[in-house]
């Protein structure tokens, strides 16, 4: 039996009901608190405004924009009244929004002003020009003919476009009795969120999750924090991702506990946050939290309200871990695993299992689901400790991909959902991710799983974070190429890597050659761009033949 039937709109005011004055969202950089009564208002009031311009059930919201505080009242309202929300990754250009703006069918595109180096103001007029022509609320697009709205979510006026207070006073014209009707039409098994994937690999597909999906796996993830009525989470993961919707708003939602929200992720932000509301929690991929570790002001903050939180998103460094355990205090924290597609986690560690499983693996599977590892190609199951993909079938698989139902074929086989990852499931039941499908390395009949060598790279003094690739090569079909970040006192040389990985580890798993790097390509979220590296990796050995030659 699952935790809860409910819909999220109606979990949501079942809190309120509960705990109305209790802190729901906080952000401290700007001293902005929500109880969550006022939170329920202001969504109560989006979600009016939404129906007087013709949102209806089904229809897709399209949110492109940071973790601003409306960001999650576009999220409530629209789990309210039925509609769609669509998460546009902030790191998307032109190109990229074009194509959700069309795949996805969006009839309202919210958005900031900008962020880096992308206007998204600009950016939207360039590909719907009609805005500057239309008056706010009639816009018809050539181009994209279900985009009927455009909303800027902030104070200043910009042609075609309501602000957000301006959308927010429409809703004085409908009455509370619409916005009944409309929730009780609401169905837990309806659609609320369509996440795209990252783009680690291959085009960005529409992954459709239900509010029965991610709130329920939610309430799983805060289970194996121990998470309570108290507990305070430092959110500065993208909202737009997974790991900020399900892991974070949703654990935090079905506990009654609060936000602690950031924009963006600056780890000293970051710090400041935790130590200014004494959060209990902090997620973030392992990046984020090496940068909190190695920022020069780390020591000045008092950490130690921390007990737990999640590092996932990409393989967690044991060292990493260990030092935020030691140095953030946070002896509960565990480690997750799972995709886009399985709302997301389907194997989490617990605060109660020890720091060994807690560093070298991915936990146990969550409750209400299955999990197996398969053959890759015949897809027949495996043994413990044989190496296969990871699969998941239970109440958290996504009901498919958007308008692709030829690609949802492919990745959801007789209700199981294929990862592409593989894994291995020890005598006790806990996972351990060793690769990619598509990652794995077959170097003369040999296969090799880059964890494996990252994992032992990492052991080397001086290196503080590695990436290992395949490139092509004639004679073997692929060599193993070694991305690494050293660390800022390290004098480290190819050969210095080379000779330690020969007296170490197989010959043939050494990596033929050695890039030092200062930093990995990322996608927005923080997972590393591992087909990027493998573009440069090609690229580089080239050149370096090339050299040799001349030489």
């Amino acid at each position: 039996m699952l935790f809860t039937e409910e819909t999220i709109g109606d979990f949501f005011e079942n809190r309120v009901k509960e705990t109305p004055d209790k802190d729901f969202m906080v952000y401290p950089d700007r001293n902005l608190r929500f109880s969550y009564k006022e939170f329920d208002e202001r969504v109560n009031k989006l979600s009016k405004s939404l129906l007087h311009i013709g949102i209806k059930k089904g229809d897709h919201i399209g949110i492109w924009a940071k973790n601003v505080p409306d960001w999650l009242t576009f999220q409530f309202a629209a789990a309210k009244i039925g509609a769609v929300l669509v998460t546009v990754n902030t790191a998307y250009k032109k190109h990229e929004v074009d194509y959700i703006l069309k795949q996805a069918d969006i009839k309202l595109m919210a958005l900031i002003d900008r962020f880096r180096d992308i206007d998204y103001v600009k950016t939207m007029y360039d590909l719907v020009p009609e805005l500057k022509t239309s008056a706010r609320g009639h816009l018809e697009s050539e181009t994209y003919p279900y985009l009927k709205h455009v909303i800027y979510i902030g104070p200043e006026k910009h042609r075609g476009m309501y602000n957000i207070n301006e959308l927010l006073l429409l809703g004085k014209h409908i009455d509370d009795d619409e916005l009944i009707k409309a929730k009780n039409n609401v169905n837990n098994n309806d659609v609320v969120n369509m996440q795209y994937t990252s783009g680690t690999t291959g085009f960005p597909k529409g992954v459709m999750l239900t509010h029965r999906n991610i709130l329920n796996n939610g309430y799983y993830i805060g289970e194996r924090q121990g998470f309570t009525i108290e507990e305070r989470l430092c959110l500065p993961v993208p909202l737009f991702h997974c790991f900020g919707i399900s892991l974070g708003v949703m654990a935090i939602l079905s506990h009654g506990a609060t936000l602690v929200m950031l924009e963006v992720f600056d780890p000293l932000l970051a710090l400041a946050a935790v130590e200014k509301e004494k959060c209990t929690a902090i997620y973030g991929v392992p990046t984020m939290f090496i940068a909190e570790l190695n920022h020069p002001m780390f020591d000045m903050f008092d950490l130690t309200t921390l007990r737990t939180g999640i590092m996932a998103g990409s393989v967690c460094p044991i060292d990493t871990m260990k030092q935020v355990v030691d140095k953030m205090h946070m002896t509960g924290i565990t480690s997750a695993y799972g995709l886009t597609e399985a709302s997301p986690v389907f194997t989490q560690t617990s605060i109660d299992d020890p720091l060994e499983l807690r560093v070298e693996t991915v936990g146990r599977k969550m409750p209400n689901c299955e999990v197996k590892i398969v053959d890759p190609e015949t897809y027949e199951e495996l043994g413990l400790n044989e190496v296969g993909e990871i699969c998941c079938k239970g109440y958290n698989v996504m009901k498919g991909y958007y308008k692709m139902p030829d690609k949802t074929k492919e990745a959801i086989v007789d209700g199981w959902i294929h990862s592409g990852d593989l894994a291995t499931c020890d005598e006790e039941g806990y996972y351990r991710i060793v690769g990619r499908v598509k990652d794995m390395i077959i170097r003369g009949g040999e296969n090799i799983y880059p964890i494996e060598v990252e994992n032992y790279l990492l052991t080397i003094d001086g290196v503080r974070d590695v990436q290992v690739v395949g490139a092509p090569d004639p004679k073997y079909t692929e060599i193993v190429v070694a991305f690494i970040i050293l660390d800022e006192d390290a004098d480290l040389k190819e050969e210095d890597i080379r000779d330690n990985a020969i007296e170490n580890i197989a010959r043939y798993k050494v990596p033929k050659h050695v890039f030092f790097v200062e930093e990995f390509p990322l996608t927005a979220s923080g997972k590393i761009q591992k087909f990027k590296l493998e573009e440069k990796a090609e690229k580089l050995v080239e050149e370096k033949k090339h050299k040799e030659q001349m030489n």
